[in-house]
């Protein structure tokens, strides 16, 4: 059984005792109803923040992509005009973009993941209000039957003989009034937004990187003619 379930379904039971001892169900249902609105509310408001959040990762990693292809070309650029050390700046730029761009992008599929989850948890919180509301109605016309029924046993008892024996008191625990009711309540997830420690390595490895970068663009421009050998 999944956390979620076993959650629910201690929830249920705890809601139909209260149901049961309850003096005034109906103001009971009522005040669920309120309370799985202010959730929804707050859920929505959450998922607004996070779909701006993943909006603005993205836009971070398609920058970071944009920039290192521009770096590449100006590094080309200056290769061409003899410019070896721009070139190697550009180059340098470039290869921290391109990372820069990678971590984003890791953030902004993990983002995607949490907002899936988050949306299917505020359709099942809207799925759980639109059932209760929609049976509230009817539980209050049993309610009332109930009521009325006692009413006129009463009356009847009061009336004397006649009757034979008392008429069966109807409905007598209010779990069996509320028998067939479902209700549903599932727990809020935090999103889980995890970064990576992704940072490119310093001291000798990179500057090896970076070279290996020139020397593939020298080659390039050589094989182009832009470069004599």
């Amino acid at each position: 059984m999944s956390l979620g379930k076993r959650f629910r379904d201690i929830t249920v039971a705890t809601f139909n005792e209260m149901l049961e001892q309850s003096e005034d169900p109906v103001r009971l249902i009522d005040k669920y109803l309120n309370s799985q609105a202010e959730q929804i509310r707050e859920s929505e408001k959450l998922l607004q923040q996070c779909l701006s959040h993943a909006a603005s990762l993205r836009q971070q990693y398609m920058n970071a992509a944009q920039l290192k292809e521009r770096r590449e070309q100006q590094a080309v650029i200056a290769l061409k005009a003899g410019e070896e050390e721009v070139a190697r700046i550009a180059l340098q730029e470039k290869l921290q973009q391109e990372e820069r761009s990678t971590q984003y992008k890791a953030l902004y599929e993990q983002s995607k993941l949490g907002i899936v989850e988050l949306e299917e948890q505020v359709q099942q919180l809207k799925s759980d209000f639109e059932e209760v509301a929609a049976k509230r109605s009817y539980y209050i016309a049993r309610l009332e039957s109930v009521r009325l029924q006692q009413r006129m046993n009463e009356r009847l008892r009061g009336m004397g003989g006649g009757f034979g024996a008392a008429q069966p008191r109807m409905f007598d625990r209010l779990e069996d009034r509320v028998s067939d009711m479902e209700m549903t309540a599932r727990t809020l997830r935090e999103v889980r937004s995890q970064s990576r420690d992704a940072f490119m390595a310093a001291g000798t490895a990179a500057s090896q990187v970076l070279e290996s970068e020139l020397a593939k663009l020298k080659s390039k421009l050589q094989q182009e003619g832009w470069m004599r050998s």
